[in-house]
């Protein structure tokens, strides 16, 4: 079973999942930024991508991908760090980025280094769905990567339905239609948003992300969905400590407040 399908069993509610960009805050620091994450519970980590334009970003996940990039980070360096970090957790791991720099490796390398690496999932958001049916499905599932699409407020019912029935993993249940980033709380509209999505019954679990960066939105997040995930909360995080451990443990106190 799939370390992601196996997490969503063993428990359906209550995930707490992060987002981080590779290469940032140093070139070196992407195994003890996971170490550490896991350490201090984490469920499942997003590693991120740098890439030059993250349009579904803002500006908090856009510098780091900036800092990264410049600290010489490429997705061929990311898959040598990676090597051999399944011998120190097991957690999932899910890998996002944009589609260029997959495009430049190709598509087969790509979802072949994913599998010598033990990344379970991929995210690419500029992924049209109908080019990931054509073109990317079959070879995702002869290495045994995750796809996992996006939704948000504004995805048909229908469109929906067609990525649950598609897909396998969980899907990435966006907040707003808007660019990453912190919120203090979740409005009503967003709420009935959760709760529409929620009373469709899909197959596959969802997680909540944008947005996520206190108590209160991380409730609401777990509460409509099998969990969350936060990005931009915890890059600053980042930006705000001198170590990486003490970035987690300044996350882990503002989830709690």
């Amino acid at each position: 079973m799939n370390r992601i399908e196996s997490l969503f069993q063993q428990k359906p509610k209550g995930i707490f999942s992060v987002y981080f960009t590779a290469g940032y805050p140093t070139f070196d620091s992407t195994r003890e930024v996971i170490r550490e994450l896991v350490a201090q519970g984490t469920d499942l980590i997003e590693v991120g991508i740098p890439f030059s334009d993250p349009m579904a970003d803002g500006p908090v996940i856009q510098k780091s991908s900036t800092v990264a990039l410049e600290n010489g980070m490429t997705l061929r360096k990311l898959f040598d760090q990676l090597r051999g970090i399944r011998a120190e957790i097991h957690i999932p791991l899910v890998m996002m980025g944009y589609l260029n720099p997959v495009m430049q490796m190709g598509i087969e390398e790509f979802c072949k280094n994913c599998h010598e690496v033990g990344i379970d999932g991929v995210i690419i958001p500029d992924l049209p769905f109908n080019d990931y049916m054509a073109n990317y499905k079959p070879i995702a599932d002869k290495y045994g990567v995750k796809f996992i699409m996006l939704i948000t407020p504004e995805t048909s019912e229908e469109r929906i339905r067609l990525i649950d029935k598609n897909t396998s993993g969980f899907i990435y249940m966006v907040s707003s239609a808007s660019t990453t980033g912190a919120q203090s709380s979740f409005g009503d509209e967003k709420q009935d948003y959760f709760r529409r999505i929620d009373a469709m019954g899909l197959k596959n679990p969802r997680l909540i992300g944008f947005g996520i960066s206190n108590k209160a939105t991380l409730e609401a997040a777990q509460s409509n969905a099998s969990g969350a995930i936060i990005g931009s909360a915890f890059i600053n995080c980042i930006a705000q400590t001198n170590s990486v451990k003490e970035a987690v443990s300044l996350l882990m106190e503002k989830m709690k407040s």
